[in-house]
């Protein structure tokens, strides 16, 4: 069985440690992100390190750096996951286009899973 470990961290160290992660062969799982009771974005970085997950957690920012340069498609997608669902921003991060909803939905904006379905529709059919 695997064992997981959760650290806090500050954006400031999210390159940094991808950087330690990538040059010591550590393989990126995941980026995900969700909303926590407070209403503040949370962002966890997850890494295998031998039979255990770890996770990295930044609370409460909007805009963080991207390790897409350093983890290429296994960083870039969920970072645009998250720009597009969430709203969250990451520098240095290129965009190739939506990945779920076409351009024009609300300016190539993100934050689509908070935005009322009315006004979905709305932009939508042009009203």
């Amino acid at each position: 069985m695997q064992e997981f470990k959760s650290f806090e961290i500050k954006k400031e160290e999210i390159v940094p440690l991808a950087e330690k992660k990538k040059k010591e062969g550590i393989r990126l799982l995941m980026i995900q992100g969700y909303v926590d009771k407070e209403g503040q974005v949370v962002v966890c970085y997850q890494y295998e390190v031998g039979n255990c997950i770890e996770s990295y957690k930044i609370t409460g920012e909007a805009e963080l750096p991207s390790i897409s340069h350093i983890y290429d498609l296994a960083a870039a997608w969920p970072e645009e996951e998250l720009y597009e669902l969430m709203g969250v921003n990451f520098q240095g991060l290129e965009m190739r286009g939506r990945l779920f909803m076409p351009d024009t939905t609300l300016e190539g904006r993100g934050q689509i899973l908070v935005t009322p379905l009315s006004e979905l529709k709305k932009k939508m059919l042009g009203e």
